[in-house]
């Protein structure tokens, strides 16, 4: 099993997996000495697979890249898919690597990752947990070490449990539809969508959403009912997006991802820094924090 950093603040625990990009092992609010997930949980026996961790962060990019690649100030760079079963660019290459512990405490740790890719991405990130008794934060930044400016975009990916009394708030202005390639086709007004409108509590919807919602306030909260538990998530610009991932109403898991933009941002119209990405020179740095922070609460 990949050995873990362990955080202890009053009811919440969490682990890290520095050689699994860093991300979330577990992270749990203790209730009488009973654990109650509030991330999905790796499984005992530990994984090499990102995707079965609690949560993951997201550098330099978010989400897939369509068209082989991207053009930036007049100049094309190509991208190779870099996930099995993927066939685009996905999420960058953070939540793949191994990084280094740069120091750690029972409440806290720091991590560093340098990067020679993907593709023209030449980058150094950073990466704090920071546990106290009401949540985790996090923090993520990015130092662009390229001799060119590029497009970065930063996020957090977090997996939930997904019970029959799951609730979800979090106000958006529109969201993108999505093709079978799981691309951007359309923007539409959420509004125009009433099972997709967060903008009170609402249920998951029962089938499929793989969806980036736009105009977001920063602030969204879920309720599990059948566990009187709550999480708060909050954070601040750049990340004015997330995507709402869930298979079905049969799966034990949903994503609510902050990113700082639009899935295939790179190539939408009219171009990246119109879709949420940041256009780096060398030497500069993007930068981003979310607070995950754990109630109770009595359900009526």
């Amino acid at each position: 099993m990949p050995a873990t950093v362990q955080l202890f603040a009053g009811s919440l625990t969490a682990e890290i997996v520095p050689s699994l990009g860093a991300g979330v092992a577990r992270f749990d609010f203790l209730r009488h000495q009973q654990r109650i997930e509030v991330f999905r949980p790796w499984p005992e026996s530990g994984t090499s697979d990102p995707n079965a961790l609690g949560l993951y962060v997201l550098v330099p990019w978010s989400n897939r890249i369509s068209g082989n690649g991207f053009s930036f100030e007049g100049r094309f760079h190509r991208l190779t898919p870099n996930f099995p079963g993927e066939p685009c660019p996905i999420h960058g290459d953070g939540w793949l690597a191994a990084w280094t512990v740069t120091s750690a405490d029972d409440r806290s740790v720091r991590l560093e990752h340098v990067a020679e890719g993907p593709g023209p991405y030449r980058y150094t990130a950073s990466l704090e947990y920071a546990l106290d008794a009401n949540g985790l934060k996090i923090r993520l930044g990015a130092i662009n070490r390229a001799p060119i400016a590029l497009p970065f975009g930063l996020g957090f990916h977090p997996w939930l449990p997904r019970t029959r009394a799951t609730l979800l708030k979090a106000p958006a202005k529109s969201v993108w539809l999505e093709n079978a390639h799981h691309l951007p086709t359309e923007q539409i007004a959420v509004a125009s969508r009433p099972e997709w409108d967060f903008a009170s509590f609402r249920s998951l919807p029962l089938d499929w959403i793989n969806n980036g919602f736009l105009g977001w306030n920063g602030h969204g909260t879920i309720l599990w009912e059948d566990r009187a538990l709550a999480l708060e998530v909050d954070t601040q610009p750049p990340l004015t997006v997330y995507v709402l991932y869930s298979p079905s109403a049969e799966a034990e898991f949903f994503c609510f991802e902050p990113v700082s933009h639009a899935v295939d941002a790179h190539n939408l119209p009219p171009g990246p820094e119109n879709n949420g990405l940041v256009g780096l020179k060398p030497g500069r740095m993007l930068a981003i924090e979310c607070t995950f922070c754990v109630r109770e609460f009595l359900p009526s």
